[in-house]
């Protein structure tokens, strides 16, 4: 990824709900990324395999979702991450994906990392809400050791009790130790996991001042879920930031990363 020197945003739609609602937003994002000078790279999930209920949409499956990404990647010109919960996903993914996310109720499926880093592509690696940042070492150390040289490590909060979340600014620098560029998934960490008794909650109102606060922290690109209309949105809703108040929020965010820098 080259970015040197980069804000970093991966966003996108927490699920694949239609190509033509990812092609909105990728469009969107990407012009908005360039009058920035902002690095973009879309993000979308073709399968939401920890949905809180067997109701909940899950996405439109491997096949159909890496098709819904090529388009957008090579209509958009747009790099795009997307993540894989096993090893033959993983395979299948690193033939359209530039990065492949390795969830984090994941992070420590060893034989998953390895898959992911063998592909050859860069690997995001979210840090689980069970894991101390010093733990993530561990996880880094595994993508190494299997041959992982490109690698991102994200932050998206740690369980604090029921159905909440606490976002630590000091897992920032703790993590920028191992070497890789950190990321800070903000709205992941406003979520109210299981808040909603068979969905999830969250408080998107608190994402852009956390997102704000990590850069200040040193991170080194923000990840967030958007969407035009988040409340009818199929996955993650509460959380999710509005298409309409990304430009704004990407400007407040230069503001802090500019500055740090």
């Amino acid at each position: 990824m080259n970015a040197p020197g980069r804000l970093i945003l991966i966003a996108g739609p927490c699920v694949i709900e239609s190509k033509n609602l990812c092609l909105q937003v990728a469009s969107t994002l990407k012009k908005a990324c360039d009058r920035l000078g902002v690095f973009y790279v879309f993000k979308a999930s073709y399968d939401k395999a920890n949905r809180t209920s067997a109701r909940s949409f899950r996405g439109p499956g491997l096949e159909a979702g890496l098709a819904v990404l090529t388009d957008v990647r090579a209509r958009v010109d747009v790099p795009v991450l997307t993540d894989v919960h096993t090893a033959a996903q993983a395979a299948a993914a690193a033939r359209v994906a530039d990065i492949l996310q390795i969830p984090a109720f994941l992070c420590r499926q060893t034989d998953l990392i390895a898959a992911a880093v063998q592909t050859g592509r860069i690997v995001n690696l979210k840090k689980g809400q069970f894991l101390s940042p010093e733990e993530m070492g561990q996880v880094v150390g595994k993508a190494r050791s299997t041959g992982g040289k490109k690698l991102l490590v994200t932050e998206r909060g740690t369980t604090f009790g029921y159905h909440n979340l606490v976002a630590d600014m000091r897992s920032i620098p703790i993590m920028r130790r191992f070497g890789f560029p950190v990321i800070f998934d903000a709205t992941h960490s406003v979520q109210l996991p299981g808040g909603g008794g068979d969905r999830s909650g969250g408080q998107r109102e608190f994402a852009p001042v956390l997102a704000r606060s990590a850069l200040a922290a040193g991170a080194s690109g923000i990840f967030l879920e958007t969407h035009p209309d988040p409340d009818h949105a199929l996955s993650d809703g509460p959380n999710m930031i509005p298409l309409a108040a990304m430009p704004a929020l990407l400007k407040s965010l230069l503001k802090v990363y500019s500055a740090v820098q």
